[in-house]
């Protein structure tokens, strides 16, 4: 974790004592920032006045930084891509940038990085772009403070918010990004760090992990997503103090683990969720302080999971508190508070003196037979529940905590 955190501050880079400023405006002799480009040399700042300017596909070839006054626009008319990065240690900052191009064959892009290192792009609006900030190949690259936002209405017709591919630490910061296909994507990305952003109402996942290795996500809010966050294929990922919030729909989960390992979750909120975290094939997970509340189910833990290790957890008003698909249990759950519990602490430890199985016989039903949602709430099912704790046998045996607590842990 030393290692992760250790690459969040940037150096910044060196220019030279030569560096000139060169300014861009209407009223100027150099009237675009093509044309200011063209006299700049590495380590020039191009200030850019407000107003709008149409600069097709605006590519920054030098080391340079290019910093709006009073946001000026960069519009793409619907057919470029805006901004293309293809120099070392660029900054970007200050820019509302709209009206990308959209292609399906091309991933036109708001700002896009190309095979370049040390680039930073702070303190930007991106409005109405396909993708909004792209990295292709970007090494030890900052995105940070930037609002991005798209109102596609399909998958189809959006790209993703910020977009990584083949990437290596990078650091996400404090961006708000809504309305994307997915909020943020990593793809091959190892060794970064997603820090205090906030990803709401985009069309599929706040976060989308797929083949990232040894990356972290902390304090971020995913809420209003067709589901929070997808973590896939995936190893060593630290998932720490986050929100996962209102993520409803049939296949809306908080958080989806598939098919990742030795993975850390501390620490995070999973409020009003249908399924607070769902995992199919995730092994070595160490889950500790995290909170549940109000959700359909808080987890779902597939037969295919093995070696979770879940202490130490508040489950409060779900409606489900752990739910699974087989009688085969390879995960340890202990110490942690259910507000369902009915035992008793008689020694007084704070402690329940009887085991506490998670898994109700209703839930079981439900999870082979959604249908049988028609009767939640009536006799029957509460009949059903307390029978099986009297002669369990549809519920799972060995997946019981058997040190619940009395109170609920103060997360």
């Amino acid at each position: 974790m030393k290692t992760i955190l250790s690459i969040v501050f940037f150096a910044g880079t060196c220019y030279p004592a030569s560096a000139k400023t060169i300014r861009v405006g209407t009223q100027r002799s150099v009237k675009t920032i093509t044309q200011a480009q063209q006299v700049a040399t590495n380590g020039d700042t191009i200030l850019v006045e407000s107003g709008t300017y149409y600069e097709r596909n605006l590519v920054i070839s030098k080391t340079v930084s290019l910093i709006g006054e009073g946001y000026p626009v960069l519009d793409g008319e619907h057919k470029y891509e805006i901004v293309s990065i293809k120099a070392n240690g660029v900054l970007i900052e200050g820019f509302k940038i709209v009206h990308s191009g959209v292609s399906s064959i091309e991933d036109f892009a708001g700002i896009k990085i190309y095979h370049c290192r040390d680039v930073v792009i702070r303190n930007n609006i991106l409005e109405d772009t396909f993708f909004g900030i792209y990295s292709q190949y970007g090494l030890n690259c900052t995105i940070e403070k930037n609002k991005l936002t798209a109102y596609a209405i399909q998958e189809q017709q959006s790209g993703n918010g910020i977009h990584c591919w083949k990437s290596d630490s990078m650091r996400i910061l404090a961006n708000t990004i809504t309305g994307h296909r997915d909020g943020i994507y990593f793809e091959f990305v190892t060794n970064s760090v997603i820090w205090r952003n906030t990803s709401l109402k985009n069309i599929r996942y706040g976060l989308h992990f797929m083949f990232s290795n040894d990356d972290a996500y902390i304090t971020n809010i995913f809420k209003n997503n067709g589901a929070g966050v997808a973590v896939m294929f995936s190893h060593h990922v630290k998932m720490f103090g986050n929100y996962f919030e209102e993520n409803w729909g049939d296949a809306a989960y908080g958080l989806l683990l598939k098919e990742i390992s030795d993975g850390y979750i501390d620490n995070n909120h999973f409020v009003k969720n249908t399924t607070g975290i769902h995992m199919e094939g995730a092994s070595r997970i160490s889950m500790e302080k995290n909170v549940f509340s109000n959700n359909g189910w808080a987890m779902k833990i597939q037969a295919s999971c093995m070696d979770i290790k879940l202490e130490n957890n508040n489950f409060i008003s779900n409606t489900f508190d752990i739910g699974t698909n087989g009688s085969l249990v390879l995960n340890t759950f202990n110490y942690n508070y259910w507000d369902k519990y009915e035992g008793y602490d008689i020694n007084k430890d704070h402690i329940g003196d009887i085991p506490y199985r998670p898994v109700s016989m209703y839930s079981m039903i439900v999870e082979q037979n959604p249908s049988a949602m028609m009767i939640f709430r009536s006799f029957m099912t509460s009949l059903l529940d307390k029978t099986e704790k009297l002669l369990p046998s549809l519920t799972p045996e060995n997946l019981k905590d058997e040190f619940p607590l009395m109170k609920p842990l103060p997360l």
